[in-house]
């Protein structure tokens, strides 16, 4: 599975990098970059989560 993140939509509450900081960061732009590729089935449950948390829905998983 992979994240995609929608930095148009993005308004940079970093809900997911709190909650996932190992898939998420949010840079000096208040922009989301997922910060891996793939994300491995241990990690899977903790980015639906972090993804879930997004209030203006700029991430999903593919």
């Amino acid at each position: 599975m992979r994240i995609i993140a929608d930095r148009s939509r993005c308004e940079g509450h970093a809900m997911c990098e709190a909650i996932a900081p190992n898939l998420f960061r949010v840079g000096d732009d208040a922009l989301v970059t997922p910060l891996v590729d793939t994300v491995a089935e241990s990690d899977r449950e903790l980015a639906e989560l972090a993804i879930d948390s997004c209030p203006v829905a700029a991430l999903r998983l593919s």
